[in-house]
């Protein structure tokens, strides 16, 4: 079935799709037009999918991976991992619309502005799904649990 038909019918207020092969240590030049290739259409497909049935507005849509890339080659045609900076992108279910938030330095290697903990985008995440992450806190062992860590605050700044 369609990702939107499952949306529409299924009152979900999100979709996942995982996809792998990004982990570019050697072959990031024909790894990247592969991947960019499989995924570029597809993902504009579904956006405008989900907007011309009004989905759009009701589904979090996060595009986005377990970090970034070092802008420095690793070898002769490879990528090492970066911790430090990388994006992601949100859209619908309350997102603001054409808006950036953060930056890098120049060479992209560390977040300089709008720094975002991953407790804090977590929070967010939640709360565009109309959760709030400080009621999912549970007791064990004498200590306090939930998603963000004991932590995280929700960045109101993106949504719209």
């Amino acid at each position: 079935m369609p990702h939107g038909a499952t949306v529409e019918r299924g009152g979900r207020s999100f979709v996942e799709i995982c996809q792998g092969g990004w982990d570019h240590h050697t072959n990031l030049h024909k790894g990247l037009i592969d991947r960019c290739e499989s995924i570029d259409r597809p993902t504009a497909a579904l956006l405008a999918d989900l907007a011309q049935r009004g989905l759009l507005d009701e589904t979090l849509v996060l595009f986005g991976s377990e970090f970034g890339r070092l802008p420095t080659s690793q070898g002769q045609d490879g990528r090492d991992h970066n911790i430090t900076g990388y994006s992601m992108f949100l859209t619908g279910a309350g997102v603001k619309r054409g808006f950036s938030y953060g930056g890098t330095d120049d060479y992209g290697i560390k977040a300089v502005e709008g720094r975002m903990h991953t407790n804090d985008l977590h929070a967010t995440i939640l709360a565009l799904m109309g959760l709030d992450h400080e009621k999912l806190t549970y007791r064990y062992a004498g200590r306090d649990f939930r998603l963000t860590n004991v932590a995280g605050e929700v960045n109101k700044e993106i949504f719209a």
